[in-house]
C-alpha cells in the first residue's frame, strides 16, 4: 500500500467496542455505547423515576379534582339549580382547560404503557359485581375522576405479565387466542415446537414448567402486542428471559452450560412464534431506516477496495471464494427469524472475512483489517432489512451473548460498519469534496479517470466479476472468429465439390461424344427359327452296360 493508502486506513481502538461503563462487556449503538446489562440497569432506573413522576402527577390530579369535587357541591347548596349547574359547568371547564397540556402529555403515555388491557386479556366480572358498579355509575353527582383512572391504570406496574394470569386465564387464553393473531402456522413454526417439545421431555419436570411459563408468555404477548412499541416488546421479552434463567439456575444448582442449553432452545421456540408479530413492528421507524441504509449503499457503489484499504486480493481463487460465501453469509440472515440464528450468520459471514484476510497476507488478519473488510463487503451485499436485523438482535437476543464471545464481537463490529457508511464523507475515503458530491450524484467515477493516480490504478483489478465477465467477452471474441473460419471453409468444400462434379459429367460427356456406344442385336438360338421343334426325338441318354 502507499503511503496515502495507509492514510485513509479505517481504524477503530478495541476499547471503542467495550461498555461505556467499563464493564468489560461489548456495547451496542442501540444502546448508546452500553452494554445490555448496563443498559438494562439505566432503563430500570429511569423507568422506576418515571412511575414515581407519574404516580406523583396522578395523586395531585386526584386531589385537585376531588376538591374542586367538594367545592362545587358545597356551592350548589347555596345557589339556586340554574346558576348551580351553570357556575359547575364552568368550575369544571377552566380546571379542564388549565390541566389539559400536562395530562395529554404524561398520563396518556403512562396510560398506554401501563394499561391492564395491554398487559393481559380483560377478566371477566362478575354479573353481581357488573350490576353493583353500573348503579355506582348511575348515582346523581358521582363522577369518576381522571386521577382514580390513572391509578386505576397503574396497579399491576410492578407485576410480570406472563404471571399476572392465573393458570385457568392461561389455559383459557391458550384455547381462544385473540382473531387479531390467528393465522396459519408455518411448516418452520411447527417443526420449531415439535423439537422443543422433544427436547423439553429430556428434562422431566422442570420441563413441563418450562413449556407452561413459555405457552403462558407467547400468549400474552400476542394479546398485547399492538398496544407496546418495539422497546416495551424488547422489555417484555428480556424480562421473560431474566426470569427464566433466574429459575434454571436455581434448579441446575448454577450450571451456566446446562443453563445456556436450556435458554437457546426457549429463545428459539419464543422468538419463532413471535416472529411476525416483533420483526420490523409497526410501531417503529425500522423500515424508514432499511429504505434509508438501502439508498445510501447504493449512491456508495463507485467505493472500490483500493479507498477503504482493504487488504483482500479477490484475483487469488481462494480468496474470491471466500468474499463470495461472506456475501451470502449476510443476505442469508435476513432469512432466519431467531436471532441466534441471524449471530451465527455473521459469526460465518466474519470468517470467511478473516480467512480471506489470512490467504493474501500469509499471516493472521489483526482486527484493524477485519472492519475495512466488513465495511466492503456490507457495501458489495447491501443486504436487506439490515436495520431491521439488527435491530431485531439487539432486542431479543439472549444477552449473554451479545455481552461475550466472538458473536457479541463480530455483531458489534458490523453495527460500527453501518454506523461508518451512514456517516462516510470524502474526509473518510481522502477525497476532496468536490469529488465526493459528483461521485455521489453519478456524475463521475472514479473507474473513469483518465489520472493514472486515480483509483483504480493502471494493472488493478477492482472487480473479479467484471475481469471475469471481459475473459468471458474475449473468449466469445474468439469463438465467433473461429465458427467463422469454420462456416468459410464448409462454403468452400461446398464450392469445390460442385465444381467436381460439374467436371466429371464435363468428361463423360466428351467421352461419350469421341467414343458412341454401338449395341449390336442380340444372337438368337441355332433352332430358334424351328417352328417344329416339338417333334424332334429326345436327347439321346448315356446308357451303363455291365462288363
Amino acid at each position: 500500500m502507499s503511503q496515502r493508502s495507509e492514510r485513509r486506513g479505517i481504524h477503530v481502538d478495541q476499547s471503542e467496542l467495550l461498555c461505556k461503563k467499563g464493564c468489560g462487556y461489548y456495547g451496542n449503538a442501540a444502546w448508546q455505547g452500553l452494554c445490555s446489562k448496563c443498559w438494562r440497569d439505566e432503563y430500570q432506573k429511569a423507568r422506576q423515576r418515571q412511575i414515581q413522576d407519574d404516580w406523583a402527577l396522578a395523586e395531585k390530579l386526584q386531589r385537585e379534582e376531588e376538591a374542586a369535587y367538594v367545592s362545587s357541591h358545597s356551592s350548589s347548596q347555596t345557589q339556586p339549580p340554574q346558576s348551580h349547574s351553570q357556575h359547575s359547568l364552568a368550575t369544571f371547564s377552566k380546571f379542564e382547560e388549565k390541566k389539559t397540556n400536562e395530562k395529554t402529555r404524561k398520563v396518556t403515555t403512562v396510560k398506554k404503557f401501563f394499561s391492564p388491557s395491554s398487559r393481559t386479556a380483560p377478566k371477566k366480572v362478575p354479573p353481581e359485581k357488573e350490576r353493583e358498579k353500573e348503579k355506582e355509575e348511575k348515582l346523581p353527582g358521582r363522577r369518576e375522576s381522571h386521577g382514580e383512572n390513572l391509578l386505576r391504570d397503574l396497579k399491576g406496574i410492578f407485576t410480570q405479565p406472563w404471571e399476572m394470569s392465573s393458570p385457568t386465564e392461561e389455559s383459557h387464553e391458550a384455547k381462544t387466542p385473540s382473531p387479531s393473531i390467528t393465522r396459519q402456522s408455518s411448516i418452520e413454526t411447527d417443526r420449531v415446537s415439535r423439537d422443543f417439545v422433544e427436547f423439553l421431555k429430556t428434562l422431566h419436570k422442570p420441563g413441563r414448567e418450562i413449556h407452561k411459563h413459555s405457552r403462558a408468555f407467547i400468549d400474552s404477548m400476542g394479546n398485547k402486542k399492538q398496544d407496546l412499541s418495539a422497546e416495551e416488546l424488547s422489555e417484555c421479552v428480556q424480562d421473560f428471559y431474566q426470569g427464566m434463567s433466574d429459575r434454571l439456575l436455581n434448579h441446575f444448582k448454577g450450571s451456566s452450560e446446562k443453563v445456556d442449553r436450556v435458554m437457546d432452545q426457549v429463545e428459539k421456540y419464543i422468538m419463532t412464534r413471535l416472529y411476525k408479530s416483533v420483526f420490523c413492528p409497526e410501531t417503529s421507524d425500522d423500515e424508514k431506516k432499511d429504505l434509508a441504509t438501502q439508498h445510501r449503499i447504493r449512491a456508495l457503489h463507485w467505493v472500490t477496495i483500493q479507498m477503504l484499504c482493504v487488504p483482500v486480493e479477490e484475483e487469488i481463487p481462494e480468496v474470491s471464494d471466500s468474499v463470495v460465501k461472506a456475501i451470502t453469509d449476510i443476505i442469508e440472515m435476513d432469512s432466519k427469524r431467531v436471532p441466534r440464528d441471524k449471530l451465527a450468520c455473521i459469526t460465518s459471514c466474519s470468517k470467511h472475512i478473516f480467512n480471506a484476510i489470512r490467504v493474501t497476507k500469509n499471516e493472521p488478519a489483526s482486527a484493524d483489517d477485519f472492519l475495512p473488510t466488513l465495511i466492503y463487503i456490507v457495501l458489495k451485499a447491501n443486504p436487506p432489512r439490515l436495520q431491521s436485523n439488527i435491530q431485531y438482535i439487539t432486542r431479543f437476543c439472549n444477552p449473554s451473548r451479545l455481552m461475550t464471545g466472538e458473536d457479541g464481537y463480530y455483531f458489534t463490529n458490523l453495527c460500527c460498519a453501518v454506523a461508518f457508511i451512514e456517516k462516510l464523507d470524502a474526509q473518510s475515503l481522502n477525497l476532496s469534496p468536490e469529488d465526493f458530491e459528483r461521485y455521489m450524484s453519478g456524475q463521475a467515477s472514479p473507474r473513469r479517470q483518465d489520472d493514472p493516480a486515480g483509483w483504480p490504478q493502471s494493472g488493478s483489478r477492482v472487480n473479479p466479476v467484471l475481469t471475469q465477465i471481459q475473459h468471458n467477452l474475449s473468449v466469445l471474441s474468439s469463438l465467433e472468429k473461429r465458427q467463422q473460419q469454420v462456416i468459410e471453409g464448409a462454403q468452400s468444400l461446398e464450392a469445390e465439390l460442385t465444381e467436381w462434379q460439374e467436371s466429371v459429367a464435363r468428361e463423360v460427356q466428351e467421352i461419350l461424344e469421341r467414343y458412341p456406344l454401338d449395341i449390336k442385336p442380340r444372337a438368337s438360338a441355332i433352332d430358334a427359327e424351328n417352328v417344329e421343334n416339338d417333334r424332334l426325338p429326345p436327347p439321346l441318354q448315356p446308357q451303363v452296360f455291365a462288363g
